[in-house]
């Protein structure tokens, strides 16, 4: 199978079906079901690389990072199916244990979650028997959840009173469906606390253990500028548990070459059945018709005017309808709701390079053998306390002293990712905000002072883990805004809160990935339903296009 930069090709000047800017994941996944079609597909990116946050580059020698987004566990399976992504090179690692939660308090005790209910429940009543007993009724009530959630992520949003009598009826079915499921689930309270209720309320009803409770109440900010005591902080929880690896439901996994590897694997399929690829090619404008009642095409930033029939936007909802487009073309109220969009989020990202794997205080033994620890998500908060003061931090705009730290080494699992004796640690840090009281993130010193903070939570938990980095590479708000397009750093191209969701995502009467200019659609995660590498949105409104156009 060639390379996948084999596969680039320069852009021929003919007429496309189907144009789409941006090459991130999502942008691949539409424009692979499109040329399964026989659509003529052009894919337009403005990086080096394809991917958008979904990538993996070589930013130190000799060690490969999953820049941005740094693990799977959201892509929705019958992609994969659909799209022969193992047949084009997608490889999941399964990380089991998939948790560990060290304590720095001198007992030696730690968190430690996996697949096996009986290690699991020994590992929890260290802190709480009854927390232990607790858990897997909780992880079967997620299940219940999630399967009642699973058929809205593979279609946008449902709506029986609009459309053709054939999609009516199919929505209302569906409508219906759902109803009977929800009637027989005898927790239905708390599946609607979840949508509504604080993580916080959701987790006190379940377990007394504070360590317990924040590893969990992690899920319900990542991404988000949020408290776990911020009312609809439990959607977002779930939102970070609809994930199914292999048939294994709410688990997360690496990628084998890092999550560009994923990213290959869509266009590889995309590529095979017959789009073409271009990178280093930024669009500056899309294009409308002299009466701007359509889209007609994209402009490069050379001045190269690329005609097509449909244009299928991966930007964000900011970027396509406030810098690609002239706001005279569009209705003014969906101008000013685009532009009010919540697109707080507060994340930064580090990857480093180190010279051995860390030494954490409460594991006996030689640190330096990789041990099944090491093969999850190392959490860091100690109670939903720590987390709620970190969101009052940024939410004021400073970044957190103490920050919600995630910890992954990837590279423990994959040897291909740094030299042999060396490791690839990646840590994701929540709660530092975009826009800052005091100081700037354009400001090298800062962003310097702040990394150091951030080594200094991780040395209370293994001492001497700063000095075994020989090498950063630091994405402040700021750079994943520069780098990767993501409007004011959200990796989720936008806020999922309840008011950004289902209908209202990305604005009211638009949530089946149409805007209001025909041929122009929205397939990034700022459409239904919502960020993080799951491939829905790009899925969902290849559907919608191939329907409108059938």
């Amino acid at each position: 199978m060639p390379r996948l930069q084999d596969l680039m090709l320069s852009i021929p000047s003919r007429r496309r079906d189907a144009v789409v800017v941006g090459a991130g994941h999502n942008g691949l996944v539409a424009a692979a079901y499109l040329a399964r079609q026989g659509w003529d597909v052009l894919v337009l990116e403005r990086r080096h690389c394809i991917g958008g946050a979904a990538v993996t580059e070589e930013v130190i020698p000799g060690f490969r990072f999953s820049r941005a987004s740094y693990l799977a566990g959201l892509l929705r399976p019958h992609i994969v199916r659909d799209l022969d992504l193992k047949k084009h090179g997608l490889e999941f690692l399964h990380r089991d244990p998939s948790s560990f939660t060290p304590t720095a308090d001198g007992s030696g005790r730690s968190l430690l979650l996996g697949s096996s209910q009986n290690d699991n429940w020994k590992s929890i009543s260290q802190f709480s028997v009854k927390d232990a007993d607790a858990f897997p009724k909780y992880e079967d009530f997620l299940h219940r959840v999630r399967d009642i959630i699973q058929p809205f992520l593979d279609t946008p949003p449902v709506n029986p009173f609009q459309g053709s009598l054939r999609r009516r009826s199919c929505e209302a079915k569906i409508m219906f469906d759902l109803a009977k499921k929800m009637l027989r689930n005898q927790d239905l309270y708390r599946f609607y606390q979840l949508f509504c209720a604080p993580a916080s309320v959701i987790l006190n009803q379940w377990f007394e253990s504070e360590l317990l409770k924040a590893t969990l109440a992690t899920d319900s900010v990542i991404g988000s500028l949020c408290s776990p005591t911020s009312p609809a902080s439990g959607y977002v929880l779930l939102h970070h548990v609809m994930g199914s690896i292999d048939g294994r439901e709410g688990c997360w996994a690496y990628v084998k070459g890092g999550m560009g590897a994923l990213s290959e694997s869509i266009a590889r399929s995309a590529v095979s059945s017959g789009a073409e690829i271009v990178t280093g090619a930024q669009v500056s404008k899309i294009v409308l018709s002299e009466d701007k009642c359509q889209a007609i095409g994209v402009k490069l930033g050379d001045g190269t005017f690329i005609p097509a029939n449909v244009i299928v936007s991966n930007a964000t909802p900011y970027t396509t309808f406030c810098s690609l487009l002239e706001e005279d073309g569009l209705p003014r109220d969906f101008v000013q709701h685009i532009r009010q969009v919540d697109y707080s989020c507060g994340a930064l990202k580090i990857n480093c390079a180190v010279n051995q794997l860390p030494s954490f205080t409460c594991l006996d033994g030689n640190a330096q053998i990789p041990r099944p620890e090491f093969h999850g998500t190392i959490h860091f908060s100690q109670s939903i306390a720590e987390i709620v003061q970190a969101y009052h931090m940024a939410a004021q705009g400073y970044p957190a002293r103490v920050p919600v730290i995630e910890m992954t080494l990837p590279s423990v699992l994959d040897d291909s990712l740094a030299p042999s004796g060396k490791h690839v640690c990646q840590l994701f840090v929540q709660f530092a905000p975009y826009s800052l009281q005091q100081g700037s993130w354009s400001d090298e010193g800062f962003k310097a002072r702040y990394v150091s903070q951030i080594l200094s939570v991780i040395e209370q938990f293994c001492p001497g883990f700063g000095s075994s980095v020989i090498g950063t590479d630091v994405l402040s708000p700021v750079d994943l805004e520069a780098i990767f397009g993501l409007h004011r750093g959200n990796i989720f191209h936008g806020a999922l809160s309840l008011h950004q969701i289902g209908h209202l995502r990305p604005a009211p009467g638009f949530s089946r990935h149409k805007s209001p200019i025909p041929n122009l659609y929205l397939a990034g995660s700022g459409a239904h339903p919502g960020g993080g590498v799951s491939g829905a949105p790009g899925h969902n409104c290849a559907q919608e296009i191939l329907q409108e156009y059938q």
